[in-house]
């Protein structure tokens, strides 16, 4: 493995990473009012597209970033949808 190889491979774990403390705050606390659906389908919806792309290029990096990063969107906008139906009742 190349330090190019490396590099993408820090970048994908980080990448990944940084929508870890959302998902779980979001469960913990059951809020969701401050989450924008808009935007996270927008994100699981690129992350779709980047998956397509990285297995179209046999890009590693961008297939495991982008699988776990449309894994957690997707988390968010179930907690988006069930957390705001149990607020209203």
């Amino acid at each position: 493995m190349n330090w190019s190889e490396v590099l993408g491979h820090v970048a994908s774990l980080l990448s990944s990473v940084a929508f870890l403390p959302q998902v779980y705050y979001t469960w913990k606390t059951k809020s969701v009012k401050d989450l924008n659906l808009l935007m996270i389908v927008i994100v699981f919806l690129s992350t779709i597209i980047w998956m397509i792309y990285g297995i179209a290029n046999q890009l590693l990096p961008v297939i495991i970033c982008n699988t776990i990063i449309c894994l957690l969107s997707l988390l968010l906008i179930i907690f988006k949808i069930r957390f705001t139906k149990k607020s209203k009742i």
